[in-house]
């Protein structure tokens, strides 16, 4: 075994571990947090429900330029702060990869779904399908792949708490 690969297995092993407290404040913090976007998630079936039934299948948009100009100046910072952070390799990179990819799928979807019934329903199509889509589920990928080499606190630890 090489010093290197030594030095990898002592750091490894000399991780401390995390506090009986801290566990609980974590897995207290994920439980209120998933109850939030549970009561979200449920509260936002009546209201979609709600904008089905009653928004207009048609409507004459003002500020059309600043919205979509505004919406892509908001992708373009994405993007740069998502290679920025990047490049410095700051964990903080996985928000912001998130964050396009959010953005990069909404992209798709507005232009996709504003362009039905016109002569742009193709270019839209073709720009969700080989670019922004990709892009998204790339930039997902890659941020799957970070989160998995995180170390987090075992399931094992997770169950001596509860009991």
């Amino acid at each position: 075994m090489n010093d290197a690969t030594k030095a990898d297995i002592r750091q490894v092993t000399d991780t401390p571990t995390p506090t009986p407290d801290t566990l609980e404040r974590v897995r207290r913090h994920r439980r209120h947090t998933l109850e939030l976007l549970t009561v979200c998630a449920v509260g936002l079936v009546p209201w979609t429900v709600l904008l089905a039934v009653t928004l207009p299948s048609a409507y004459e948009v003002h500020q059309w330029r600043v919205t979509w100009v505004g919406f892509d100046v908001l992708l373009v910072l994405a993007m740069a702060a998502t290679a920025l952070l990047g490049w410095r390799r700051h964990r903080a990179v996985i928000v912001a990869a998130v964050f396009s990819a959010a953005l990069l799928i909404c992209d798709a979807w507005f232009d996709v779904s504003l362009a039905f019934g016109t002569s742009d329903i193709w270019s839209a199509a073709a720009l969700a399908v080989f670019a922004e889509l990709p892009l998204a589920g790339y930039l997902i990928h890659r941020v799957m792949g970070m989160i998995s080499l995180a170390q987090w606190p075992s399931p094992k630890a997770d169950t001596r708490i509860a009991e």
